[in-house]
C-alpha cells in the first residue's frame, strides 16, 4: 500500500486571526483541495545587517509556520537558514509522519524566539490519534542574504528530534516487548522514566525474536543504524511478548527516587556473584545512558583496581607502611593530595581510605613496568576486553598501557582512563566476590550471546586485604559519612576526577552492601562523598 493510500493527503490551510495581535492559528486540514500554497506565506524581507529586529522576527516566523501549515514546504523552507534540511522535514511531516491535521498556535515572543504550541493529529491505516506538544524557533539573520531567516533546527518540527533524525509513522519493524523484573513486575518508562533508552534497546534487540506482533506507532528514527527507534504514539496497539530482565524493580525505584536530586547523574547496582544488574538510572538532559555507555575518568574510585594490582605484585599490603606526603612527582609532572594533605607514619589502608594519591604515585618506581594496571584490570576485573555484552548497547571501560607522567596519573584514576558507572561497580564486586563476573541486564541463552570471561580470579589474599580497606574507607574514611546509613557488611571509595574546561570536578563513588555492589557519578559534582555519595548509600538500602 503506498503513502497515499496509508496517511491522510493534507492539503489547504486554514488561519483564525488571534485578537488583533498579528499572529494567528494555522491548522492543517485533509479535505484534499488546493494546491498547499498561501498567498500570504512569502515574506518579502529586505537584505539588512546588525540585529534581527522583534518585528522582523515575528513577521518571519509568522510566515513559516503559515507555510508549514499550508504544507508548502519549498515556501517554507526558503525562510530558513537550511533550505535542504527544512524542506525534507517539512514535506516529510505530512508524507512520512502521515500528521493529517495541526493546529500551530504562536505562544509570546521573547526577542528574536517564538514559542509555539502544536496540536496534531495522525491518521495511520485509518487509525487516528492526537499528538500535542510544544516547540519554538529562532529567527537570525542570514550569513549571506542578510534576510531574517529561520534558524533551522530538527527541533522546530518536535522538540525531541535531533541532529539528523527524523519522524516517522508506520508499522514499526519490532514488536513491542513488555519488560518485566526478575520478580515479574513490569516496568514501563512511564514509571520508571529513566529507564525509557534501556526499554527502547531491548525491544529493538528482541522484539523481533520473542513472538510479539507489531502495531502501528509515530516514532523517531535515529541518525545512527544501530539506535533504538523513540516511540511518541501509539497509533494502533500491538502484541507485546514478555522479556524477563534481571532489574529488580524495588532497586530501580530506588535509584530512579535518587538521581532525580542530582542533575546530569547516573547510578547502577549489580549483584556481587553473578553480574546481575539490578538497577539502572539516569538523570540527563541528553537522555543519554551514561550509566553503561559513559566514558569519563573514574578519579580515585579506580585506586581500588590499583591497589589490587600493587599487593598482587607484593608492592604493597594493607598493614605495610605508605608513604602519604603532601606532594609526589613523576614523568615531569607533579601531584598532590586533597588540600595537601598528608599522613605522617600510615600504612596502606590508611592511605587508601583517606585517598592518599601521593601513596600511589610513589609506588611507580617500586613496580617498573607501564602496562601493570591495564594488565590487571584486564587480567582480573574484565576491564578493557572490549567484549562485554549485556543485552544492550554498553562500554566495558578503558585502561590503556601508558608510561610516564601518563601512568602515574593512570593510577589515581585520570589520564586516559574511562569508565562509567556500570564499569565500576563491576570491578567493586569483583573486590568483593573475588571473581569478575561480566554484567548482564538479560539472560545470555535468550540470543547465545558469548560473555566475556577474565583470564584469572583474584588471589585470596589480595582479595582480603582489598575488601578489608575497602571496609575502613567506608567506616572511618573518605566514604563514611555517606555510608552511615548503610547497615551490615560494607565497603567502600570515593572518587572525583578533574575535567577540562569544568568548574568542578566529576563525583565519583562505590560501594558494596552484602552481595550487592553500586556506583555513582554525577558530572561536576564535586566529591565523591558529596554528591555520588548518596546515591549510591540510597540504592543499597533498597537491596
Amino acid at each position: 500500500m503506498n503513502g497515499a493510500a496509508k496517511g491522510a493527503i493534507v492539503g489547504g490551510v486554514f488561519l483564525a486571526m488571534v485578537g488583533g495581535a498579528g499572529y494567528g492559528v494555522y491548522a492543517l486540514v485533509g479535505d484534499g483541495g488546493g494546491d498547499g500554497r498561501n498567498g500570504d506565506t512569502a515574506v518579502k524581507a529586505e537584505k539588512g545587517s546588525g540585529p534581527v529586529t522583534d518585528k522582523e522576527a515575528a513577521q518571519t516566523a509568522k510566515a513559516f509556520l503559515d507555510a508549514w501549515a499550508a504544507g508548502d514546504a519549498r515556501a517554507a523552507a526558503e525562510l530558513t537558514n537550511n533550505v535542504q534540511a527544512a524542506q525534507s522535514a517539512v514535506a516529510d511531516y505530512r508524507a512520512k509522519a502521515y500528521v493529517s491535521k495541526a493546529v500551530i498556535t504562536p505562544g509570546t515572543q521573547t526577542g528574536t524566539t517564538i514559542p509555539f504550541g502544536v496540536a496534531a493529529e495522525v491518521t495511520y491505516e485509518g487509525a487516528t490519534k492526537p499528538l500535542a506538544y510544544e516547540s519554538k524557533l529562532t529567527v537570525v539573520r542570514g550569513l549571506t542574504s542578510g534576510k531574517p531567516l529561520v534558524d533551522w533546527q530538527p527541533s522546530v518540527i518536535h522538540p525531541q528530534l535531533q541532529k539528523d533524525e527524523k519522524l516517522r509513522a508506520g508499522a514499526p519493524a519490532a514488536p513491542p516487548v513488555k519488560a518485566v523484573d526478575r520478580n515479574g513486575e513490569e516496568l514501563s518508562a512511564e514509571k520508571y522514566p529513566s529507564l525509557r533508552p534501556v526499554l527502547d534497546q531491548l525491544r529493538q534487540t528482541y522484539g523481533g525474536k520473542a513472538g510479539g506482533r507489531a502495531g502501528a506507532e509515530l516514532w523517531i528514527e535515529p541518525a545512527a543504524q544501530d539506535a533504538p527507534k523513540r516511540t511518541l504514539l501509539t497509533l494502533v496497539e500491538g502484541e507485546p511478548s514478555t522479556l524477563k530482565t534481571y532489574l529488580d524493580a524495588k532497586v530501580q525505584a530506588a535509584a530512579e527516587k535518587a538521581v532525580a536530586k542530582y542533575p546530569e547523574s547516573s547510578v547502577v547496582a549489580v549483584q556481587t556473584g553473578n553480574g546481575h544488574i539490578l538497577a539502572v538510572a539516569n538523570n540527563r538532559k541528553d537522555g543519554f545512558n551514561a550509566a553503561m555507555e559513559g566514558r569519563r575518568a573514574p578519579g580515585s574510585t579506580m585506586k581500588v583496581v590499583t591497589a589490587a594490582m600493587l599487593i598482587d605484585r607484593g608492592k604493597a599490603a594493607a598493614d605495610k607502611p605508605s608513604e602519604c606526603t603532601k606532594d609526589a612527582s613523576w614523568g615531569g609532572r607533579s601531584f598532590h593530595n586533597l588540600n595537601h594533605f598528608e599522613l605522617p607514619g600510615a600504612n596502606f589502608a590508611t592511605s587508601f581510605a583517606k585517598s592518599c594519591n601521593t601513596a600511589f604515585i610513589k609506588q611507580i618506581d617500586d613496580v617498573n613496568d607501564d602496562g601493570a594496571l591495564a594488565k590487571e584490570a584486564r587480567e582480573v576485573f574484565g576491564l578493557g576486553l572490549d567484549n562485554w555484552k549485556t543485552g544492550i548497547r554498553s562500554t566495558d571501560g578503558e585502561v590503556p598501557v601508558a608510561a610516564g607522567a601518563e601512568a602515574a596519573a593512570e593510577y589515581i584514576g585520570q589520564g586516559r582512563i574511562t569508565m562509567n558507572p556500570l564499569n565500576v561497580a563491576s570491578f567493586t564486586a569483583t573486590a568483593r566476590s573475588g571473581a569478575f563476573h561480566q554484567p548482564l541486564l538479560v539472560s545470555p541463552e535468550l540470543d547465545g550471546r558469548p560473555i566475556a570471561q577474565a583470564a584469572r580470579q583474584m588471589k585470596p589474599s589480595v582479595q582480603q586485604q582489598l575488601v578489608r580497606m575497602m571496609k575502613l574507607t567506608a567506616t572511618s574514611g573518605t566514604a563514611a559519612q555517606a555510608m552511615s546509613s548503610v547497615g551490615g557488611d560494607k565497603g567502600a571509595k570515593t572518587g572525583s576526577a578533574e575535567v577540562d574546561g569544568a568548574g568542578s570536578p566529576d563525583s565519583w563513588f562505590t560501594g558494596y552492601s552484602g552481595d550487592v555492589a553500586a556506583a555513582a557519578m554525577v558530572e561536576a559534582g564535586g566529591h565523591g562523598g558529596d554528591a555520588a555519595g548518596p546515591l549510591v548509600a540510597a540504592v543499597l538500602n533498597a537491596s
